[in-house]
């Protein structure tokens, strides 16, 4: 008798790099971009979307090849052989949408737009290959006044998240200022500047001796991998520390004037301490003093900055649970691109911009929200409890959603066991779970159990007979169920 061939099982896994989200995750994120597209449109700017995947030429530094394009980038190859990329932001689709249009358009084009991103990188801790992202962008607005706008909007999503001044900082600079030093200091190579951009980008995360050997011959990390350096020589590395340390100062005057010092002789460093100026200007006069600061060590990492620059960082911390301190860093920023749309068209277009990553800057704000207690954010579980009266269960969770505006369940796994369903109803998060057996039915009632406050004695009872005597639910007239359901949830009334 032949032996039964076993039957293939792939095994569940997920690919490095790619997260698989939970509904608490998903609800945050909403809610967080939801906030921001409300700044984003209250000032003006329309929301757009645009494909995933662009043609691997119109995103830059990815051009096609012989070989498969995928260095940075998810490429495949389309039925006419033209290479396409998912794309690696929504910065270089929005070039690519405006060229395209640019006849047609308004100028300047004001858009804000929410997306996922993919990233052909090494994934690590906080690294991954596919991410969401929320920008806002003004296409065809030169000076300084557009510039300072996005940092305003920046500051309004901090606001409108509910984070107050001290609880974040927008840092910010200007790329021309260090173009100039280089410029002073002979440093005219496309790819050795670049390298010395990418380089400061790393002055949080590996300090100032750090960041010099990525400046000079190169760094090796914990992991062994190796990244070759800008081969600068110490004499031109001094004048780049000088203009970080300028920013280092008492007042923002002071940094000016160190600022003029470092630049002088460069035109457009010069430039830029005088738009810094006009920046600082405007943002005082709308009473913005503690919510951003001058830092010259902010360059952002992506070559295709041109002039001012900036960072949100927070400021504010949460807990480990083993009381260590959580630091959260930059969650955004964004700046000055004024060659992008001239890549297609061959026409300068001044361009700036913010974005932030969606699930990062989410889970910062999770973390500062989380006082140690249950989340609940599930919907009002209905226990299901006696056959043949589904459609009163389902009638319900609909009046619960009329009145009270709140998602509400049926339970419909099957069975009747009551503790079966409060563990389901505790497993989803359910603030209240509602509860109606013949007795209650045959009565006219209905009972309402609050989780929320179970949850709080049982964490804070000292016996089981404690626990039981607190008043963890409520049995009233079956016309009182969204009655009793408010007062369970903290509102004011139905």
């Amino acid at each position: 008798m032949a032996k039964k061939e076993k039957q293939f099982r792939p095994k569940a896994r997920r690919p490095r790099g790619f997260e698989d989200l939970s509904a608490e995750v998903l609800t945050a994120e909403r809610d967080l971009v939801a906030r921001a597209g409300a700044v984003y449109e209250a000032h003006g700017f329309g929301p757009l979307a645009t494909g995933a995947f662009e043609y691997a030429d119109a995103l830059g530094k990815f051009l096609p090849d012989e070989e498969r394009p995928n260095e940075g980038v998810f490429a495949l190859q389309d039925d006419d052989e033209q290479w396409m990329a998912l794309r690696y932001d929504l910065t270089a689709p929005l070039a690519r949408y405006v060229a395209e249009n640019f006849e047609t358009l308004p100028k300047p084009f004001r858009r804000w737009q929410t997306g996922t991103v993919w990233r052909n990188e090494k994934p690590g801790p906080g690294r991954f290959r596919e991410f969401t992202q929320c920008d806002a962008d003004t296409v065809g607005a030169a000076g300084p006044a557009a510039d300072a706008e996005m940092i305003l909007l920046a500051v309004r999503v901090m606001q409108a998240v509910g984070l107050s001044a001290g609880d974040f900082v927008i840092r910010v600079n200007d790329r021309r200022l260090l173009d100039g030093v280089l410029e002073k200091a002979g440093v005219t190579d496309a790819g050795q500047k670049g390298r010395v951009l990418r380089s400061l980008d790393k002055l949080d995360k590996f300090g100032w001796d750090g960041v010099v050997q990525l400046l000079g011959e190169g760094r090796k990390d914990e992991s062994g991998d190796y990244t070759e350096g800008a081969k600068l020589s110490p004499a031109q590395m001094d004048p780049i520390r000088a203009l970080v340390e300028s920013g280092k100062q008492e007042s923002t005057a002071a940094a000016f004037t160190a600022l003029e010092h470092a630049v002088a002789g460069s035109a457009q460093g010069e430039a830029a301490v005088k738009d810094m100026e006009a920046i600082a200007s405007l943002l005082g006069g709308l009473g913005l003093s503690e919510e951003w600061a001058f830092d010259t060590s902010v360059v952002r990492g992506l070559g295709y900055y041109t002039g001012p620059v900036f960072e949100a960082e927070l400021l504010k911390t949460a807990t480990y649970e083993d009381g260590a301190p959580i630091r959260f860093g930059s969650v955004g920023g964004g700046g000055r691109y004024d060659d992008l749309v001239a890549r297609f068209t061959g026409q300068a277009v001044p361009a700036t911009g913010f974005s932030f990553g969606v699930s990062r800057f989410a889970a910062a704000l999770r973390a500062l929200a989380d006082d140690g207690g249950r989340a609940f954010s599930g919907p009002v579980v209905v226990l299901s409890l006696e056959a043949g009266q589904e459609g009163e269960y389902f009638a319900m969770a609909q009046e619960i959603r009329d009145r009270l505006g709140v998602p509400a369940e049926v339970y419909v796994g099957g069975g009747k066991n009551m503790g079966k369903q409060l563990k389901y109803a505790d497993r989803r998060g359910a603030p209240v779970a509602v509860i109606m057996g013949g007795d209650e039915r045959e009565a006219g009632q209905v009972t309402v159990k609050n989780l929320v406050l179970g949850a709080e004695i049982a964490a804070e009872a000292a016996s089981r007979e404690e626990w039981r005597e607190q008043k963890q639910q409520e049995t009233v007239a079956r016309n009182d169920l969204t009655g009793a359901i408010a007062r369970a949830l903290g509102h004011t009334g139905a």
